[in-house]
């Protein structure tokens, strides 16, 4: 066990495909670790054998599972892209660029949620109260999506400039190198 799992759940997977939950000492599903996962527990899956650290391929099969069960968020397009990455120069930044991308989505959504908080109980909702809410989270949600794209872009630029340096480092002789125009 890593020093940083102390506080981390473990499960381990066994040769059988079965996943063990130390804490609850009892076996679980890939169902049972999607749950753990929405409701933001951390934990960390372990070779049972080994001690390797599985976590990505377990994390990898529930999308799998999710992507052929039911509507995909992937495009075969947007699947091929990502692939393409793979093996090239800016995979190591492809990777960064998209986790802060969903990491900013992510914020600008729980901003949403937290903002209409009270307002929308199927139980008790008032369709003209929710309405006017909508109505006014319209400016609030295009500035939080141009501050997203704004960010977005201020990311690709970050990577154009790392992308630049180590260029510059790999090619001294190429700095301020300006390709003939055709």
């Amino acid at each position: 066990m890593q020093p940083d799992e102390v506080a981390l759940r473990v499960l381990k997977k066994y040769p059988n495909r079965r996943l063990y939950d130390t804490q609850t000492s009892s076996y679980i599903t890939l169902t049972d670790v999607k749950q753990m996962v929405l409701s933001g527990e951390s934990f960390v899956v372990r070779d049972a054998k080994s001690g390797e650290d599985l976590t990505r391929s377990i994390l990898l099969q529930i999308i799998l599972e999710e992507e052929t069960g039911g509507v995909p968020i992937f495009s075969t397009q947007m699947l091929s892209q990502i692939i393409r990455f793979y093996g090239h120069a800016m995979q190591g930044m492809m990777g960064s660029y998209l986790e802060k991308n969903l990491q900013t989505f992510t914020d600008i959504q729980a901003r949403i949620a937290e903002q209409s908080k009270g307002l929308y109980d199927p139980k008790a909702m008032n369709p003209e109260l929710w309405a006017q809410f909508l109505q006014g989270q319209a400016p609030v949600v295009q500035g939080l999506m141009g501050n997203y794209l704004e960010q977005s872009k201020s990311m690709f630029l970050q990577m154009q400039e790392q992308m630049a340096k180590q260029a510059e480092t790999l090619f001294p002789g190429m700095a301020g190198f300006v390709p003939p125009k055709r």
